[in-house]
């Protein structure tokens, strides 16, 4: 096994929080019973609260496991873009090729259907693909349930498996949002969940020197980098060129693993 090998790790035990769970909550009814409503309502509330805030943190690993950031990398950094295909697409892989560089585009299923050659493109120039979900919705995915959930992250599947030959191994959450349910589908699919070190916030800010500035200080070898394809006109390409001619300073090249 490779060294890059190593790093697929789809869920073994994705049911495990189940258990803690339900003895989290038999400990607060004992609390309760005890001690009363007056320590038995703040164990209860404590207790919700330890498992819905890792559903906000990207690489919480409370869920399953995730990747967030690339071990013994060398020189080499992670590069991984959001969200497309777009129109922006072209232009970011004719960036990639001018820097020698490659990516792993996290697509959304139904805009890779409707633009497969861009699917072929960023194949064919030695990137790689992940599974961003079928419709990208953001405003719910953490509290979608599982059958819902399943048909998101299996539809994209079977839409980029079509598309490339082979089903892709990688695997985003919708902003990061950890659903309790994924986990479960991951393991369905042989899918490692990949987070990252290293944003700039570039679905939000649309000046690239502010995008930079938030990204350069964890720019180093092993980093997982977060982008984004959209936002303003030309916004996408600014920041992945300022992200190329920062590695570039720093003696480090963008690949994936292989």
């Amino acid at each position: 096994m490779s060294m890059d090998e190593t790093l697929y790790c789809p869920p073994r035990q994705p049911w495990r929080w189940v258990g803690w769970l339900l003895a989290s909550q038999l400990l607060v009814a004992v609390l309760w019973g005890w001690l009363g409503w007056h320590w038995g309502l703040p164990a209860m509330l404590l207790s919700h609260a330890l498992f819905l805030v890792p559903v906000f943190l990207p690489n919480s690993r409370f869920y399953g496991p995730v990747l967030s950031h690339w071990p013994q990398a060398g020189n080499r950094v992670w590069l991984t873009i959001d969200d497309g295909p777009s129109a922006d697409t072209p232009a970011l892989l004719a960036l990639l090729a001018r820097h020698q560089a490659r990516a792993t585009f996290f697509l959304i299923g139904q805009r890779a259907a409707a633009q497969p050659a861009l699917v072929q493109a960023i194949l064919q120039a030695g990137h790689s693909i992940g599974n961003h979900s079928d419709s990208h919705p953001q405003a719910w995915w953490w509290v979608l349930g599982p059958k819902r959930l399943a048909a998101q992250i299996g539809q994209c599947q079977q839409r980029l498996a079509t598309l490339s030959g082979q089903p892709p191994r990688w695997y985003r959450s919708v902003v990061g949002h950890t659903n309790p349910f994924v986990a479960a589908v991951q393991r369905r699919h042989g899918l490692t969940r990949v987070g990252w070190n290293a944003r700039g916030y570039d679905g939000v800010a649309r000046d690239p020197a502010a995008v930079l500035a938030r990204i350069a200080p964890d720019l180093r070898s092993g980093a997982i980098v977060l982008l984004h394809e959209g936002g303003s006109p030309g916004q996408a390409v600014a920041v992945l060129e300022g992200v190329l001619q920062l590695l570039q300073q720093r003696g480090l090249r963008a690949d994936i693993p292989g």
